[in-house]
């Protein structure tokens, strides 16, 4: 764990729990794509650059989910590195709590105030084209969370951040985390096209072609999607539905998994509802869906 791979001449990744992308600016200067999960990955980070003599110049988040920006706090104040977030991930970067009170719904509970959800405020400025290293380019992947981004370098090494799940992790979980289904849809059509001479997912192996994974990420979409229109074929409320499930693809309620599945249930909702596909009634102080 934490082996750095090289791609490139300059374009490596730091295996980890989420792959973080390393370029290298000039022979002493790198700059990070993400940040690992917490304070010690950002410490296991400096190191490996600290034993090749590297001088981290920046880091570049493509979201602000706290596995992605857990290392940033630690990092910046060690190396005086700057910090950049793309669109509302600026904010959430700055203001983390603003992830567990968002997937949550209110205020986060105790059970959900920890490092998984939870990272540590860093002084982020918005990601611009004119704050990108040369030849390094932004490319919109928005749907997993809000203005998510990934990143071509000059050298073709395309980062994907988490639009993608590995076949493993989909057959596993069943759901994956969304925010915006047809944008994240979308944003799969769109990678299942993409050229490149490397992809690096951050749940996903690095890959020279990701067309299929990214093909079996829009199967496994469409078939969460047609679960919870089968389940909704009679009225049913959303703690109901969730319950069903959970119960339908064998996962253990905690409240980390009632946040993350819970939230992504909604968007799920949401995305069937402005189709046409679903009908949302209120009845007795209780909001109903009912396939339509």
């Amino acid at each position: 764990m934490y082996e750095l791979i090289q791609l490139t001449d300059r374009c490596y990744y730091i295996q980890s729990p989420a792959r973080m992308g390393l370029v290298r600016l000039d022979d002493e200067r790198v700059c990070l794509i993400d940040s690992g999960n917490d304070k010690d990955a950002g410490r296991k980070v400096r190191q490996l650059l600290d034993s090749r003599g590297w001088r981290l110049d920046a880091i570049y988040n493509t979201h602000s989910n706290a596995d992605h920006i857990g290392g940033n706090q630690y990092l910046q104040k060690q190396t005086g590195c700057r910090v950049y977030a793309p669109g509302i991930e600026c904010c959430f970067t700055r203001h983390p709590l603003l992830e567990p009170s968002f997937l949550y719904g209110g205020y986060p509970c105790r059970d959900l105030r920890h490092k998984f959800l939870l990272a540590q405020p860093s002084d982020a400025l918005p990601l611009t084209a004119e704050v990108l290293p040369e030849g390094m380019t932004a490319i919109g992947l928005p749907g997993h969370f809000f203005d998510m981004v990934g990143f071509r370098t000059a050298d073709g090494v395309v980062y994907l951040a988490d639009c993608l799940s590995s076949r493993e992790t989909l057959d596993k979980y069943k759901i994956g985390f969304i925010y915006d289904v047809a944008a994240y849809l979308a944003t799969l059509e769109k990678v299942k096209t993409m050229e490149g001479a490397m992809f690096v997912p951050a749940h996903a192996p690095a890959a020279e072609s990701v067309a299929e994974l990214a093909q079996y990420n829009i199967d496994a979409v469409l078939a969460v999607a047609e679960t919870i229109l089968d389940l909704c074929a009679e009225p049913v409320c959303f703690e109901q539905l969730l319950g069903q499930l959970f119960r339908r693809y064998g996962l253990t309620m905690n409240f980390e998994q009632y946040a993350l599945v819970g939230s992504t249930v909604r968007s799920y909702l949401s995305w069937l509802k402005d189709a046409g596909r679903l009908d949302a009634t209120f009845d007795d102080g209780m909001l109903l869906w009912r396939r339509a």
